[in-house]
């Protein structure tokens, strides 16, 4: 069963050519095959196709014919030495490539620095809302929308394998192997951080490694694309700004497993977290496919006052796993309107509640109904 994306990457590539990263089993290869029947593939995952081009990387040069317009190079970082190749042939042929790969840690670290801005790069995520014709929210809060889980049979053993298997191993690889029951406690620790403003010395101590060694592999968790860092609206009005950024892993599922905290109750605080999780990935992912330039961050003031996530610096976003909002619910979308620096045009709480209302300017939406919104790019 193939699902078909949304990243709306065909139409760009007619054009350009782009480097497509995401992490391991986001379903870039499943596009490939789906969505770009067409195109000639190498695989690099494949041990004669690696071979081959370690050994003779003009090869696909040599083999370029006539009729081929689009070139793929699957999991590109496995031989970051054919990002040169590529680039000469997209200098001298003007053929088009789609490079994909799960770490931009590897291709940064080799000398070809992603060819130079010659490829647009993009990302892809795992699944989301818009992509389902009956979208399950209860699945999605259990077991996250990394594909082969979000179609399994068995999503808890799927997830389980998944972060044993793929995750660990490939991210400790990228991290110190000096210390890799260091590294796996802060995998831990970072998934438990979660969603909340991080604090290196507090994790680190919980992770028994130092802090500086903390900030070097949250570091990896960016480059390899499992982890983000949202960072704070910044603010020179009279009600100071924290200055410190906030975690979120790339599939709420992978958080969970680390956690060990799959399938969490309403009502539990568990659930808020995944559900406020949930939507900084529809976000996240919004943001890369239709939105790259506006900014999205979150707000909080020294006084405790928060915004889960500002969009565009103009829709300001609180996330509540309730089916009735209260006042209390309300301060942070209170508070960042006595801000002079922003220009904000709506403020919202989603939540799960049945019906939309609104408590003065303040939106109250069903999370479904913010869903619609979001994807028909109605939001703004």
């Amino acid at each position: 069963m193939y699902i078909k994306r949304f990243a709306p990457l065909e139409r760009e590539l007619r054009k350009h050519s782009v480097l497509l990263l995401g992490p391991r089993r986001t379903g870039k290869t499943a596009f490939v095959r789906n969505q770009l029947p067409e195109s000639k593939v190498y695989d690099l995952l494949k041990a004669d196709v690696f071979l081959r081009l370690s050994q003779r990387p003009q090869s696909i040069r040599e083999a370029l014919g006539p009729a081929d317009q689009l070139i793929v190079i699957d999991e590109i970082q496995k031989l970051p030495k054919l990002m040169d190749e590529v680039h000469v042939m997209i200098e001298e042929s003007g053929v088009r490539f789609l490079l994909t790969g799960s770490s931009a840690r590897k291709l940064k670290r080799s000398h070809t620095s992603l060819m130079g801005g010659r490829a647009r790069v993009r990302f892809l995520h795992p699944f989301i809302s818009a992509e389902f014709a009956n979208f399950d929210l209860k699945r999605a809060l259990a077991f996250g929308m990394l594909p082969p889980i979000a179609l399994s049979d068995d999503p808890r053993e799927e997830l389980q394998n998944y972060v044993g298997t793929y995750l660990q191993e490939e991210i400790k690889a990228e991290a110190l192997s000096r210390n890799i029951e260091g590294f796996s406690r802060f995998l831990h620790q970072a998934a438990l951080w979660a969603g909340e403003v991080v604090n290196f010395e507090a994790i680190g101590r919980d992770s028994q490694v130092p802090a500086r060694t903390v900030r070097e592999y949250f570091t990896v968790l960016e480059d390899t694309l499992v982890g983000k860092l949202l960072k704070p609206m910044k603010t020179r009005g009279k009600r100071k700004a924290i200055s410190h950024a906030k975690c979120y892993f790339f599939d709420l599922g992978v958080m969970q497993a680390l956690t060990g905290e799959m399938d969490p109750q309403p009502g539990t605080t568990a659930y808020g977290k995944s559900l406020e999780h949930f939507v900084w990935q529809e976000l996240a992912a919004y943001k890369s496919y239709f939105a790259r330039d506006q900014p999205l961050n979150f707000w909080r003031d020294i006084h405790g006052a928060e915004v889960d996530f500002v969009l565009s610096e103009k829709v300001a976003i609180e996330v509540k796993s309730t089916v009735a909002v209260h006042d209390r619910h309300l301060k942070g979308l209170h508070q960042i309107m006595e801000q002079d620096d922003y220009e904000i045009q709506r403020r919202m709480v989603v939540c799960l509640e049945p019906e939309r209302r609104r408590v003065g300017q303040i939106e109250i939406v069903p999370v479904g109904e913010f869903l619609q919104e979001l994807w028909s790019q109605r939001l703004l």
